[in-house]
């Protein structure tokens, strides 16, 4: 039974629950999610495996998840970005935001999800039970598939991309 950690708006925990239960609830729980570049500056997506309990399939950043209850950010971070695609980086925080999404299955994500970038042109091994496919994208591929297909991307993927294509102006 894995548990995430219950947050307020301030990011000050509150406790814990079980992730599923949380899920069903639409708690709100500290989360994150990892936006990895080459060094071209091309975006490395990740598609969801069709198993996950939500949004299985749909495609987003390059791993996300939730810290253990007493584990740091960060250290949470690098071992699920090894676990997921087997990459090893220097992950920087870039900012966080608080969204609700509703799914169709009856789960609601509600958190307060830490973004964190880094630049990684070497092997992917990813773990099948997490990740379906990957792909590397230039952000104007990525606007245009948005544009064309926004249906096949996850909400909290749409709500980062701004702030992440302003960070990806500024630096590549």
């Amino acid at each position: 039974m894995t548990e995430v950690i219950l947050v307020d708006e301030n990011d000050v925990q509150t406790g814990t629950m079980e992730k599923l239960e949380a899920h069903a609830r639409g708690v709100l729980h500290r989360a994150f999610s990892i936006f990895i570049f080459n060094s071209k500056g091309e975006f490395l997506l990740q598609q969801r495996a069709f198993e996950k309990y939500h949004n299985g399939g749909l495609w987003t950043n390059t791993c996300c998840s939730h810290p253990l209850p007493g584990e740091n950010i960060l250290s949470a971070a690098n071992r699920r970005l090894m676990q997921e695609m087997g990459i090893k980086t220097k992950l920087s925080y870039l900012f966080n935001f608080i969204y609700k999404a509703a799914f169709d299955n009856g789960l609601t994500e509600h958190e307060f999800d830490h973004i964190f970038t880094g630049i990684y042109d070497g092997k992917i091994k990813i773990d099948s039970s997490e990740v379906k496919d990957y792909c590397f994208k230039s952000l104007n591929n990525l606007q245009d598939s948005l544009q064309a297909s926004p249906q096949k991307y996850t909400e909290w993927f749409k709500i980062a991309l701004p702030q992440i294509i302003e960070f990806h102006k500024e630096n590549f």
